[in-house]
């Protein structure tokens, strides 16, 4: 009876340390992201300065619907950054080939980097030839042309930033950086009204801009997995709102959504769980992506 009230005791000891254990890593995971905000619009951003002066970050979750989303808000005025654009992988024979966001990030020695813009065809290799949909200037050279039915975030060479049409854009003289996406969701503070009817949800990416022109907000919502289910046009506009944004374009979203930071060791991480091929951590190799790095990565001096 002894042996037995002592095995006893044994096994409900080790019951509580793993009990304890499983507490102690759900209170560390929740506290990763704070409290959860009700709803999109209740976000209330506290930004994490990074290693780079003038490059924050914060990921947050949201209760209705449930979201996880994670931000990057970058100071367009910093001398210590500047945007980075590329098509994907290019070489010598002109054309584009796929790659990860992580790789876009680490082989380009950048700080962090989001997909933007959709392209064909899709696949989860890296090296593969792919084909733009939309707009990609790289340090005033232009990769691919506008698509006339989408919109684009375009950085012009006097230090503005905005979200544009690209049947609108006429002339590339002016232009230093420029990434096409699929529509504008935010306009003026408001939600633009073709996405109010929308219902879809998906994983997303998103890039929005500051009513001073002041900061650009990066931004990828995760979907399609159980901690988070993925937003709607109208849900991701409001959170770039509620983030600090005035205007705001919807990249390419789904298994293509990534968020990449570099640590200060080096180390590139993931900040999102990507889901190509609905597995969730597996990243997409994508093609035109839009990335921040080191004015001294450049050689420049200020």
């Amino acid at each position: 009876m002894q042996n037995f009230h002592n095995s006893s005791l044994i096994s409900h000891f080790s019951f509580l340390i793993i009990f304890c254990s499983l507490f102690i890593v759900s209170c560390a995971t929740l506290s990763r992201f704070g409290e959860p905000a009700a709803t999109p619009e209740e976000v209330s951003p506290r930004w994490t300065p990074l290693s780079v002066s003038g490059l924050d970050y914060f990921e947050g979750k949201v209760s209705r619907p449930r979201l996880k989303f994670y931000a990057l808000r970058v100071d367009l005025r910093s001398p210590d950054l500047r945007v980075a654009v590329a098509p994907g992988r290019t070489s010598g024979d002109g054309k584009t080939y796929s790659t990860r966001v992580s790789s876009f990030v680490r082989d380009n020695g950048l700080v962090a980097g989001v997909n933007a813009l959709p392209f064909d065809p899709v696949s989860g290799r890296e090296g593969e030839p792919r084909v733009n949909v939309g707009l990609v200037i790289a340090d005033g050279v232009v990769f691919s042309p506008p698509h006339k039915s989408f919109d684009a975030l375009v950085f012009y060479k006097d230090g503005r930033a905005a979200v544009v049409s690209q049947s609108e854009i006429k002339n590339f003289d002016n232009i230093e950086n420029a990434v096409g996406g699929f529509y504008r969701i935010l306009q003026n503070g408001g939600l633009v009204p073709r996405v109010l009817s929308l219902s879809a949800r998906h994983p997303r990416s998103a890039a929005g801009i500051s009513p001073d022109n002041r900061f650009l907000y990066l931004l990828v919502i995760d979907g399609r997995q159980i901690g988070s289910i993925g937003s709607t046009e109208a849900e991701t506009a409001l959170l770039l709102r509620a983030l600090g944004a005035t205007e705001g374009i919807n990249f390419d979203g789904g298994g293509s959504s990534a968020l990449v930071l570099r640590s200060p060791g080096g180390k590139i991480r993931v900040a999102n769980t990507p889901i190509h091929k609905q597995i969730p951590g597996r990243e997409r190799a994508v093609a035109g992506s839009v990335g921040i790095i080191r004015n001294e990565e450049l050689g420049v001096r200020n």
